[in-house]
């Protein structure tokens, strides 16, 4: 069989179910079948906001995992729409600024809208809410942040089972044109990072070609002796935001290089996979 007879049996709705099956075995079934119940949303409030933002567990979590303890300026780079710049300006300090940027204006408009109604004044205020490649940034600036979160746009395969439209036309070849752009950002964002400074790199993919080899390829890249970095396990500290919503975060498992939550085993929370980065 030809290559590209090889790639043509993994499009399209049976594609996507055999490629799945054989990368996940077993799992993947139960994961399927946690894709079709409801999710994990839970109502995030912050105290003197005018709405509350609905956001899944797991991505409470992974913003949670970024610790922000004496950071004075924070990025989130790819934030729409806006849960987890929510969940950062709710934790971050009275001094600190959070910018808060997407690429796609409209998505940057929904954004500003979440920061506007999602957060009171005296922290919105606090927000600066952008519209920018952030695989660019750093061509203009580095090292000018304290700490970052790093949510990049992935296969998102949990929304493509849910969409015919995605999944009629789907093909790995996504999988590879996603993990291109992932390393864009993920290259930029680690030159943003001061030293010292730390990065959460998350997903809501399942495949380690957009989670693990992403954090792999930053290893050859970046860790020398001029410019390192180590993998830190997360301390997310839940009374952080008690305040703000009641919910009893999930469990992770670990990967070689971060974690993963799994929706089969989470209640339906997630996917999310996540890494916290510590430049040296």
């Amino acid at each position: 069989m030809g290559k590209k007879q090889s790639n043509d049996i993994y499009r399209g709705a049976a594609g996507f179910e055999l490629y799945y099956s054989q990368q996940l075995g077993e799992r993947w079934q139960s994961i399927k079948q946690s894709f079709a119940a409801p999710g994990d949303s839970q109502e995030y409030f912050v105290n003197g906001a005018q709405k509350p933002y609905f956001l899944d567990s797991a991505s409470i979590l992974a913003a949670l995992c970024l610790p922000l303890k004496g950071a004075s300026t924070i990025l989130d780079l790819c934030a729409a729409p806006g849960g987890k710049t929510i969940v950062l300006a709710s934790r971050m300090d009275q001094n600190a600024e959070l910018s808060s940027n997407e690429r796609s204006p409209q998505r940057k408009h929904r954004l500003a809208q979440s920061v506007e109604e999602c957060l009171p004044p005296q922290i919105s205020s606090r927000v600066r809410v952008s519209c920018s490649d952030g695989s660019s940034w750093c061509r203009r600036q580095t090292e000018c942040f304290d700490r970052i979160l790093l949510d990049a746009p992935c296969s998102s395969e949990r929304h493509v089972l849910a969409d015919p439209k995605y999944l009629d036309v789907w093909s790995p070849s996504r999988i590879k044109t996603v993990a291109t752009e992932q390393w864009a950002l993920l290259s930029c964002a680690f030159r943003l990072l001061k030293r010292g400074g730390y990065l959460v790199y998350s997903t809501c993919a399942l495949l380690p070609q957009e989670n693990d080899s992403m954090m792999e390829r930053l290893v050859k890249k970046f860790n020398s002796p001029k410019q390192s970095f180590e993998f830190v396990e997360p301390e997310p500290d839940p009374s952080q935001i008690q305040n703000f919503v009641h919910a009893r975060l999930p469990e992770y498992e670990k990967t070689q290089f971060g974690y993963q939550i799994l929706p089969d085993k989470q209640n339906g929370a997630g996917p999310i996979y996540f890494s916290l980065i510590h430049k040296l």
